[in-house]
């Protein structure tokens, strides 16, 4: 790899791919955009969604709202405008719809009004994927109402449908190459999806994956030695795991080594509200736990051993000419008033630390620049087996 990202244009060799973990755009984030949706919520303790703006405002000041859209994303801004990423990917941990009625006995229901998609906009997403825990938050027809929100838009989404077919299909976002890149998305039923929501022929629903099903990971293969031709890229993005904590299950590693050995090039991983481990397994990256990158949990306390206010934005470098990453590096950006923005030296050493401590064996470590960012020397890593 590149010792030092450079902002360079993409060209028929190479292109720049963002990936991000959970984004939850709903709740309070949604209460400061300009188009609120109604703020009752039906949680145990919290009934108003404006009362998690209050606990940001309690532990770091004022938010500003209304905010404009690109309010959120703050520092990022600034990175997406360097490296100029052709493709940018999210986990959209959040319904777009006004429909009112939530999943019932859930508990925890996220909701962004629908004329709050310029939030995403603002930072160019171009795909979302939606097997998560939150896209049917507020049943089959806030679903159906995020999907045709997101159509509109012109923004891609994969992970959910009005059908297994659809939920199960990747979405395909072209190169100036030429190729594409290919996005799976599918859920874990250990990161909280309901075993209910499986998409099925005649029922909407995620694509949800049962890790212990070979006929279901096979699916997951064929799909893959099917529809990747060559100039692709295929991205496997799965929500899976616990929210907190470092353990990576052996189930998880087989079930990434298993994709990839079928011709997967970058698994996506996230659930985990801090960032996890990661992996290099024959020359490919493997990002166990992305973490959060925007949410409103901001003042709420409780697992501060895990710095849960940092994130990372990830940048990905693909030579398309080799099929491997030519660079991979993570920008550290810290959640305040509800936006992103960059963090001290001392919180990207502790980052840098923690996750060259949980990474596997065999993974390259990672170092620091002076920017504060993140680079992952894969030069240096062998891969394993």
């Amino acid at each position: 790899m590149t010792t030092q990202p450079q902002a360079e244009p993409d060209t028929e060799q190479s292109v720049t791919l963002m990936l991000t973990g959970d984004v939850m755009t709903g709740r309070g984030i949604d209460q400061i955009l300009p188009h609120p949706a109604s703020p009752e919520l039906y949680e145990p303790f919290v009934r108003d969604a404006r009362d998690y703006v209050r606990l940001a405002e309690r532990a770091n000041g004022e938010v500003l709202r209304p905010a404009p859209f690109d309010y959120i994303w703050g520092d990022a801004l600034a990175e997406l405008a360097r490296f100029g990423p052709a493709i940018r990917l999210i986990n959209l941990e959040t319904a777009v719809t006004r429909h009112a009625t939530p999943w019932p006995d859930k508990g925890i229901n996220y909701r962004m009004h629908p004329d709050n998609i310029g939030c995403l906009r603002a930072a160019d997403v171009q795909c979302c994927t939606l097997a998560n825990n939150h896209v049917l938050d507020w049943h089959y027809a806030g679903l159906e109402e995020t999907l045709a929100v997101l159509e509109r838009s012109g923004i891609a989404y994969a992970g959910a449908g009005e059908n297994l077919a659809d939920a199960s299909r990747p979405a395909r976002l072209p190169l100036a190459s030429g190729g594409k890149v290919l996005v799976w998305s599918f859920g874990l039923t250990d990161s909280g999806i309901p075993e209910e929501w499986q998409a099925t022929r005649s029922q909407a629903g995620v694509h949800l994956v049962h890790e212990d099903s070979p006929a279901e990971v096979e699916a997951l293969a064929r799909g893959i030695e099917t529809e990747k031709g060559r100039g692709d890229i295929a991205v496997m993005s799965v929500h899976w795991g616990s929210n907190w904590g470092y353990e990576i299950p052996a189930t998880h590693r087989h079930l990434a080594h298993r994709l990839i050995d079928a011709g997967a090039d970058i698994i996506h991983g996230h659930s985990s509200h801090h960032p996890r481990g990661m992996e290099v397994y024959r020359g490919k990256p493997i990002l166990y736990g992305c973490g959060d990158l925007i949410n409103d949990y901001e003042g709420i306390g409780g697992h501060e051993e895990f710095h849960p206010d940092l994130a990372l934005l990830i940048f990905c470098r693909w030579q398309l000419d080799r099929e491997a990453p030519g660079a991979l590096w993570m920008t550290p950006l810290r959640r305040r008033h509800f936006a992103l923005e960059h963090v001290s030296e001392d919180e990207a050493h502790w980052l840098r630390d923690t996750l060259t401590q949980e990474r596997r064996p065999g993974s390259p470590p990672l170092t620091v620049d002076r920017d504060n960012r993140l680079r992952w020397q894969h030069a240096q890593a062998t891969a394993t087996s």
